[in-house]
C-alpha cells in the first residue's frame, strides 16, 4: 500500500471535481459538513471553487491526502479571523472517502493542518463536530478539549436535528 502524502491543494477543474465527489459521498453517508442530502454535484463543485479561491487569497489552506493517485481525504484550515484573533485558526471540512476510512488519513490530515497553523504563528485551534456520529473520538485523541455542546445546532444530512460539540486546542509556538 502506498504511503499517504498530504499537500495543499490548488484550484483546477480536476481538483474541484474530485473534492466535489468526496463532499457528495460524505454527505450521502451522513457526514455533517454543512450540506443536506442529496447534494447536487454542481453545488459541491461551486463550494470548492469558492473555497479554493479563498485559499489563493491566503484566507485558508485546503489540504488533500493522496493514496497514490487517489485523493482520499481533505481538511481545511480557516485563517481569515477577525483583527482581534490573529492567533487562532479553525478546522473545517475534515472528510475521508468511505473506501479509505480507518487508515489514519483523518489523523494525518489533522496533524498536517496543525503544523501549518504553527508555521502561520497560530496558537489556538477551534472546531466543531456533530454530537451524534461526529469525530469527537478522533479530536479528543489528538488532544482537543471539549468546550461544550450546543443542542439542536444543525440538521443532519438526511434530516433531524443534531447537537454540536465545540473543541479547542492550544498549539506550542
Amino acid at each position: 500500500m502506498p504511503e499517504i502524502r498530504i499537500n495543499p491543494l490548488e484550484a483546477s477543474p480536476e481538483t474541484t471535481g474530485t473534492l466535489g465527489e468526496i463532499l457528495v459521498e460524505v454527505v450521502a453517508n451522513g457526514g455533517s459538513v454543512s450540506f443536506m442530502h442529496p447534494l447536487a454535484p454542481a453545488a459541491a463543485a461551486a463550494f470548492w471553487t469558492s473555497s479554493l479561491a479563498a485559499a489563493r487569497r491566503g484566507e485558508r489552506v485546503v489540504l488533500g491526502a493522496w493514496d497514490g493517485d487517489v485523493l482520499a481525504g481533505t481538511v481545511t484550515l480557516l485563517l481569515d479571523c477577525p483583527p482581534n484573533q490573529p492567533h487562532r485558526a479553525e478546522i473545517a471540512k475534515l472528510m475521508t472517502r468511505v473506501s479509505h476510512r480507518g487508515r489514519g488519513i483523518a489523523g494525518a490530515l489533522m496533524r498536517a493542518a496543525e503544523q501549518i497553523a504553527r508555521e502561520r504563528k497560530r496558537t489556538l485551534l477551534v472546531l466543531d463536530t456533530a454530537a451524534e456520529g461526529g469525530a469527537s473520538g478522533l479530536y479528543e485523541g489528538l488532544g482537543f478539549t471539549l468546550a461544550g455542546t450546543i443542542p439542536d445546532y444543525a440538521l443532519k444530512p438526511h434530516g433531524g436535528l443534531s447537537g454540536t460539540h465545540i473543541y479547542w486546542k492550544r498549539l506550542a509556538a
